[in-house]
């Protein structure tokens, strides 16, 4: 029987342990990808994309495969965007089930009257 990537990681996702720190980094995979696609679809080589942001090759290719290890700054991710006809755009998402200290404030206040 032939194992494929897939099946590894249906079986690797189905260990508890292996689906927490896959979803902790589920995001920054998620940015990874997309910024490849980008470049892939701008048609560049990363030495080009190099040079329209004003950074070495390998600079690009750090960002590219290691943002984990390696936080690019915001200007650094507009730079990138910019160069490839994008624009950058950053959003906080509410997490659910969390609460606001405000919020939290209100609750102890209208147990207590």
């Amino acid at each position: 029987m032939r194992n494929t990537l897939k099946d590894f990681k249906r079986r690797a996702l189905a260990r508890p342990e292996v689906r927490r720190e896959y979803e902790k980094l589920k995001e920054e995979f998620e940015l990874l990808d997309e910024i490849l696609k980008a470049r892939a679809e701008a048609g560049l080589t990363q030495a080009e994309l190099a040079e329209r942001i004003g950074t070495t090759q390998s600079a690009v290719a750090r960002m590219e495969t290691a943002i984990g290890k390696h936080s690019p700054s915001i200007a650094t991710l507009k730079r990138y965007a910019s160069a490839l006809g994008y624009r950058l755009q950053l959003r906080l998402v509410k997490e659910q089930g969390l609460t606001t200290r405000s919020t939290r404030t209100r609750e102890k206040s209208s147990r207590a009257g």
